[in-house]
């Protein structure tokens, strides 16, 4: 099975954290749906280009919040994900995007008014386009 998953290999984001926040993505939003088998850790490594231990790391912690399971000898499969669990990843997914976005706009020295325009021209482009 192949998952849309993207590498930014030029981002300082460590390469099991853009997997994790993409696979959870999926799983969250329902683009992957409960009991849909993932790929094996080392086909997922490979698809994705980078060692299996990373992909062990992404789905050992996925099934610590209880979005994957995994039955030995069968696979890792994308567990029931209730409405609240998904409306608490899918607060959480967006809270983090904000944070990482506010941390960039500090670094460049916008202020909060600036950040607040540049969020609202975002949104305006996004019901338009």
């Amino acid at each position: 099975m192949w998952i849309p998953i993207q590498i930014n290999e030029l981002s300082a984001e460590p390469l099991y954290h853009q997997i994790e926040v993409q696979l959870r993505a999926l799983i969250v939003s329902g683009q992957l749906a409960e009991g849909t088998l993932l790929p094996s850790i080392r086909e997922l490594a490979s698809m994705v280009k980078c060692s299996v231990i990373t992909v062990r790391r992404v789905y050992q912690d996925l099934e610590n919040e209880g979005l994957l399971r995994t039955r030995q000898g069968t696979g890792t499969f994308v567990a029931k994900v209730g409405d609240e669990m998904r409306d608490v990843h899918r607060r959480s997914a967006v809270i983090e995007a904000f944070e990482s976005a506010v941390e960039a706009g500090v670094r460049v020295q916008c202020g909060e008014d600036e950040m607040r325009e540049i969020l609202e021209e975002i949104l305006r482009k996004r019901r338009e386009g």
